[in-house]
């Protein structure tokens, strides 16, 4: 079984400035004049490497890689402010026409990409020339119990769902998101970065 496809460096890289406050950082792998697909990160707040690329024959795509708002190597880091779904549903927009590119052979999206894909492709349907969307999670709360809560995910990996959960003091552990939310929007970088370290 393959492993996949190996690329070279990227050809090309940049910022895009996005609304008031946002930059976008984006990649492009592959053939310049190959078939354009866009390839959506998980999350919310995944990023993006030349790892990612590992699916598109460097012969025949054009593969644009991108850290969504607030994530990666995007800027401002871990920002919320006019961060929502159709905010990035209309950036994947605005950097295709960045990149003149008149519509996108493929939207590719894993996880959280793939809710954003479909978004994506419902807000703008004339762009999209096909989806392909794998790993898919929708946020519906059947998957966020799978995720954090004590069955699911913590059966599979019950030390580091133990780690997860033990980062919080015991008074918020009744509620994890939002002992972890609280934590990650606070407006200290320190308790920010032990709390984006621990969620990982």
């Amino acid at each position: 079984m393959s492993s996949g496809y190996s690329h070279s460096e990227a050809f090309d890289a940049g910022f895009l400035s996005v609304g008031s406050i946002h930059q976008l950082h984006y990649e492009q792998y592959g053939r310049k004049d190959g078939k354009p697909v866009v390839f959506l990160h998980g999350g919310p707040g995944g990023s993006t490497s030349r790892a990612n690329t590992v699916f598109f024959n460097p012969n025949v795509y054009r593969v644009v890689l991108f850290d969504q708002r607030g994530s990666g190597k995007s800027l401002p880091a871990a920002d919320l402010r006019e961060n929502t779904s159709q905010h990035l549903a209309h950036d994947i927009e605005e950097l295709r026409e960045h990149l003149n590119i008149d519509r996108w052979h493929m939207v590719f999206g894993g996880s959280w990409g793939s809710t954003l894909a479909l978004l994506y492709a419902q807000t703008y349907p004339e762009a999209v020339g096909s989806l392909v969307l794998r790993g898919i999670f929708t946020i519906r709360k059947s998957e966020l119990d799978f995720t954090i809560g004590p069955v699911g995910a913590a059966s599979l990996y019950p030390e580091q769902y133990e780690e997860f959960v033990n980062f919080l003091p015991a008074e918020e552990k009744h509620n994890i998101f939002a002992s972890y939310h609280k934590r990650l929007t606070a407006d200290d970088k320190q308790v920010q970065l032990e709390a984006s370290r621990a969620w990982k």
